[in-house]
């Protein structure tokens, strides 16, 4: 077996799953950047990662549903928000190998987008949306239950939001809701850096840095809680 077959029975054993249509494994692997090639006829991965964050949050939504039948709706979204959240696709996308496999420009590799969080998970849920139009529901279900399952089984109480928590926190005291705002926006499109500033009454604002403004204002709020932690 030479190393490219090789390469491909490993990713094949770690998705579980031999594609018919391997077009779609190529289009779910293929960077924006590669198709602005010149005569390249591939389409990147965008229109498979729609899919696949939807086919993603139906499964672990009904993981959860069937793992704990006696939590409410609430502790049910919070494990949800936590296990479809995009450092848990990159994590996963990493423990694939997913990052060595992704098509890229000459310029865009050597910027290092293989190891950007956000193209890492952008890829893996394009892998699952190329799985479940091979293979159906079950080959999507099949890798998602095998990458998903043991973090859903290690899970302890539902975890709190840090956003929802700051949110709550000023509620019980009264206070206005946190106020985010937008300080520093860096980088290309592909690989944007937001710094976000969040503002509670009577407390010092909180400052942090993420790959979405989503990441960088769940990560300021964070850096609020801890300051309160620390405060008391």
């Amino acid at each position: 077996m030479d190393d490219q077959a090789a390469a491909s029975a490993s990713l094949a054993d770690a998705l579980g799953h031999h594609f018919t249509r391997r077009e779609l494994l190529v289009e779910a692997l293929t960077h924006p950047s590669a198709v602005r090639r010149r005569g390249s006829a591939r389409r990147a991965y965008e229109r498979l990662e729609f899919l696949g964050d939807r086919v993603l949050g139906l499964v672990v939504a009904e993981m959860l549903w069937r793992r704990f039948p006696d939590e409410a709706e609430g502790e049910l979204t919070r494990r949800h928000t936590d296990l479809v959240r995009r450092e848990a696709l990159a994590e996963v996308a990493r423990a694939v190998g997913l990052g060595a496999r992704v098509m890229v420009s000459a310029g865009e590799e050597a910027a290092g987008v293989r190891d950007n969080p956000s193209v890492l998970a952008d890829v893996c849920e394009a892998v699952i949306a190329a799985l479940y139009l091979d293979g159906g529901l079950p080959a999507a279900a099949r890798f998602i239950d095998r990458w998903w399952g043991a973090r859903l089984t290690a899970s302890g109480a539902p975890p709190r939001d840090p956003k929802t928590a700051l949110q709550e926190w000023a509620q019980a005291r009264g206070l206005p809701l946190p106020a985010y705002r937008t300080v520093a926006t860096e980088g290309p499109a592909h690989r944007r850096k937001f710094t976000i500033t969040v503002a509670v009454e009577g407390l010092a604002p909180a400052t942090a840095t993420g790959a979405s403004k989503r990441a960088a204002e769940t990560a300021a709020a964070a850096a609020a809680l801890a300051a309160l932690d620390a405060t008391a």
